[in-house]
């Protein structure tokens, strides 16, 4: 299959990356330059490539089968095949970090440089490249070495101890949130490290950890504990400063509400048809409705039982107060908003199948995603790079 690049330019193009890693946290680092225009070229082994490839769904047409997890994470893409212990492989892969912006790598740390290909080996290559490695617990510390992957990161990171229901045990989040805030900052940071290498000429090391990832977005829990002490818990979808914010069960399926203010509040006693809980001195103040919310849900749930869910939804519509049903992945894929977004597009795979797919979910003027290259069967690029790159 060939790339289709007469789309229009985005505002990366004419970056190079080389995205040497597999599976979730530096593939999704990588699309998201792809996404933006940067060439990005996945380095993969010859014996089978990126774990995900086999990963399901898989789908099948007359050319064979190819993963749908793949096809998500590694869209506009090319992928070279090298194996960095043949020395002539070696040499290859050498002389593009000799061309490249950036490298994403997400190998234990130490791998790469006793193989030649640590950030000091590359440096001496290529003293502008922004080399991005991306790791369960950073690149020193007592965990560097230790191994990683999203759930046992979750786990530690403190995440787990805050999801789930107070009196259940402790879950991990239903998405892989380690790996993909890991991949956002990675990206952010190694964007604007891009930038002042352009600038300096100097380029830079990025130490990029799922465990530092999921401490930067968990800003409120840790500064909660920072001010009281104690550790936060548990409180299923609740809130620890807020009430009511949560999910409700109503006569045919759960939702949620968020009365995130007072003038809120009241509203939704209006639409609950109960207005004197607005001025009950449980419930008189945000604070208070936070510390008495487990007697305001008990006020609440029968309430809701009276009616379906879609009956309450339009109601705090009307008021404007926050609100959603909790949907599955097939009831908001298929959503009205969704699709008016055009958040949904199609790929054709290197096997011919053609798959829906989630494109970029930002919008940015005189900037229309696209998917110019589908996603590349393993090293179906080897000649087109080393030609463009290297001529």
């Amino acid at each position: 299959m060939q790339d289709d690049v007469s789309h229009q330019p985005g505002p990366l193009a004419g970056l190079r990356v080389l995205e040497f890693a597999q599976i979730a946290a530096g593939p999704f680092t990588g699309s998201l330059f792809a996404d933006l225009g940067a060439d990005v070229v996945k380095i993969e082994r010859p014996d089978g490539g990126d774990g995900m490839r086999s990963w399901p769904p898989l789908h099948e047409a007359p050319d064979g089968v190819f993963s749908g997890n793949f096809t998500s994470l590694n869209r506009n893409k090319r992928s070279v095949t090298i194996d960095i212990k043949n020395a002539g492989d070696a040499a290859r892969f050498r002389r593009l970090i000799g061309k490249a912006d950036l490298l994403i790598e997400n190998f234990r740390p130490g791998v790469l440089a006793r193989s030649g290909f640590g950030y000091d080996d590359c440096r001496a290559i290529n003293p502008q490249l922004v080399y991005c490695s991306i790791t369960g617990y950073g690149q020193l510390g007592p965990y560097a070495q230790k191994g990683a992957f999203d759930v046992t990161v979750q786990a530690m990171s403190g995440l787990m101890s805050v999801t789930g229901e107070a009196d259940g045990p402790p879950v991990k989040c239903g998405v892989p949130v380690g790996d993909f805030a890991a991949g956002l900052y990675a990206a952010f940071v190694s964007l604007a490290a891009v930038n002042r290498a352009k600038a300096s000429g100097i380029g830079a090391h990025v130490d990029c950890s799922l465990l530092g990832a999921l401490l930067g977005i968990s800003a409120l829990q840790t500064s909660q504990y920072f001010g009281t002490g104690k550790a936060p818990e548990r409180l299923g979808s609740q809130h620890p400063r807020n009430a009511p914010y949560q999910g409700f069960e109503s006569a045919d399926r759960p939702f949620t509400v968020a009365a995130g203010n007072d003038k809120l509040w009241r509203d939704t006693c209006i639409v609950i048809g109960k207005p004197e809980l607005a001025d009950d001195p449980r419930f008189r103040t945000q604070p208070l409705r936070a510390q008495n919310q487990d007697e305001l849900a008990a006020i609440l749930q029968p309430i809701f039982l009276e009616q379906s869910a879609g009956h309450w939804l339009r109601q705090f519509d009307a008021k404007g107060i926050p609100c959603a049903p909790i949907n599955d992945f097939s009831e908001i894929l298929n959503d009205a908003h969704v699709k008016d977004k055009d958040w949904i597009t199609r790929t054709t795979m290197p096997n011919g199948a053609t798959v829906a797919t989630v494109g970029f979910p930002v919008g940015l003027t005189d900037f229309d995603f696209s998917i110019r290259r589908a996603p590349p069967g393993l090293g179906q690029h080897d000649d087109d790079v080393f030609q463009e790159w290297l001529s």
